[in-house]
């Protein structure tokens, strides 16, 4: 039988966790001396007004290896093949705590696989696997099908500012200086696992409307490109967003993810984004 392991920085609830199966993991938020967990102790809501109250900004730290270990040994008893799937390990150090849990058990069958993606992107790849597995396909054809898409993923999103970014040592410094000396707002993007950055815009009505034609002028009619749309703290925008997408591109049921903690750390609130695969898994 097929397990998966998943992470909160799919943005996937944990109600729709516990109806996948799926074993889940939390990210980790550190507020001065004291850490939570961002599934069981700290939801985006209460973290954004732990943010708004404090004087410094938070950190993150990676799920450590001990909160995989007693899901690989339960698992693995039962001769199951374990699909653990990682948002980018260029992004989050979830990949590397997984390996270093699984080094305890060489007997077992366990697949960590490092899809490049984040959100929303990462919340599609765990649902798709969760539905492969259920219709019995081989771990290797789940492996294949997994890896391939991920290959497809394309990420778009604007933030309010790219002081969070470069805090968090997830983009440049003179990328972050230069947004803030101009008052742009940026369009980043995803490339290679890395947050890049795509293009500016003058202001946050032209950076919205950028940001909807990017997605709209790649997309192919006929495709299923598992849209989904993502934002921390702009809930209105967002379902703005996929109410013009699903307008436009004759898309339904766009999900929307409210982004969880860890991301919103580095991201900032406000951000607001959309992922989409270039083309159906095969």
């Amino acid at each position: 039988m097929i397990k998966i392991i998943a992470d909160t920085t799919s943005g996937i609830s944990l109600s729709d966790a516990r109806k996948l199966g799926l074993a889940y993991i939390p990210q980790i938020i550190i507020f001065g001396n004291k850490s939570y967990r961002d599934d069981t102790e700290l939801d985006t809501e209460k973290f954004l007004k732990m943010l708004g109250d404090s004087p410094i900004l938070p950190k993150t730290a990676a799920p450590p290896p001990s909160l995989y270990t007693p899901i690989y040994q339960e698992y693995g008893q039962k001769g199951n093949t374990i699909f653990v799937i990682c948002p980018s390990q260029k992004l989050s150090g979830t990949f590397r705590s997984a390996t270093v849990a699984a080094r305890d058990f060489p007997n077992a069958d366990i697949r960590i696989i490092d899809t490049q993606t984040i959100a929303g992107g990462l919340a599609t790849l765990v649902i798709q696997a969760s539905e492969w597995a259920d219709s019995g396909i081989s771990p290797d054809e789940l492996e294949r099908k997994i890896i391939a898409m991920s290959a497809l993923n394309k990420t778009y999103f604007m933030v309010d500012t790219l002081e969070f970014l470069q805090k968090g040592g997830r983009i440049g410094g003179a990328a972050a200086l230069l947004g803030g000396i101009l008052k742009i707002k940026p369009i980043l993007t995803t490339l290679d696992g890395e947050v890049q950055s795509f293009e500016s815009q003058r202001t946050h009505r032209k950076a919205f409307a950028r940001l909807k034609e990017l997605v709209i002028s790649q997309y192919t009619p006929g495709e299923n490109v598992y849209l989904s749309v993502m934002h921390g703290d702009a809930r209105d925008e967002a379902e703005a967003l996929a109410a013009d997408f699903a307008n436009l591109m004759n898309i339904q049921d766009i999900p929307i993810y409210e982004l969880p903690p860890a991301i919103l750390v580095h991201a900032g609130p406000g951000v607001l984004a959309a992922s989409y695969f270039s083309k159906a898994a095969q």
